[in-house]
């Protein structure tokens, strides 16, 4: 759920590249919803101070990791980025992607642009002028948000104090950490709110730690 106090809410902020908008906030992560179009691409920028984690939820992509490796990347997948880490993200099919976008923390503020093809070099996030309302059929989650689909993907929020098989039964579903998390402890964990896996590691983590308290998940999967 987004915040009315936060500046972002129900806004669009227009990109040379496509457009983002904020789906999804709580006081340690931000979920934004990107659309880039074909042959664009995204800044080749970092984030000092926080990781970031994409979902890809159609079509393809190229990724610079760094400055000298670039992965191509078909949906539905993910990929983490720790702090200070340069990337850009290209979209490789004609109609572009949609992509889910997890910065921990929630702080829109904290970015360096090294290489940019609309001349936005080591400038600052976009200003008042490129943010516009929101359209009214885009993807929202809110409060009372738990099982949704969007595209061709289903989306579904759920809070777990325990951990069972059974809820782990696709080995294909992404899963994003909203809140909580796996460990020993609050100050202990394995698995903390913004990171990314996909089945398999969370089976493995969840043999061996349980929610602190608890764990609030994302999970995506293709319909």
């Amino acid at each position: 759920m987004v915040s009315k106090k936060n500046k972002f809410y129900n806004k669009l902020v227009k990109k040379p590249w496509g457009s983002e908008y904020l789906i999804y906030e709580n006081k340690k992560i931000a979920a934004w919803f990107l659309n880039i179009t074909y042959q664009k691409a995204t800044s080749l920028h970092c984030h000092p101070l926080k990781k970031t984690g994409f979902i890809l939820l159609n079509g393809a992509v190229v990724m610079d990791v760094g400055f000298y490796k670039k992965k191509k990347i078909n949906a539905l997948n993910k990929m983490m980025i720790r702090p200070g880490l340069f990337h850009s993200t290209k979209a490789l099919s004609k109609k572009g992607v949609q992509i889910i976008e997890i910065e921990t923390p929630n702080n829109k503020e904290n970015l360096i642009r090294f290489k940019d093809n609309y001349g936005r070099e080591k400038k600052p996030y976009e200003n008042k002028k490129n943010i516009i309302q929101l359209p009214k059929n885009s993807l929202r989650i809110n409060k009372n948000t738990k099982n949704f689909k969007f595209e061709n993907c289903k989306f579904k929020i759920q809070k777990y104090k325990k951990i069972l098989k059974s809820n782990l039964s696709n080995k294909k579903e992404i899963y994003a950490v909203l809140d909580g998390g796996l460990g020993i402890n609050s100050k202990n964990l394995v698995l903390a709110p913004g990171d990314i896996v996909r089945t398999n590691t969370i089976k493995k983590l969840a043999n061996s730690f349980k929610p602190v308290p608890s764990i609030t998940i994302l999970s995506i999967s293709l319909c």
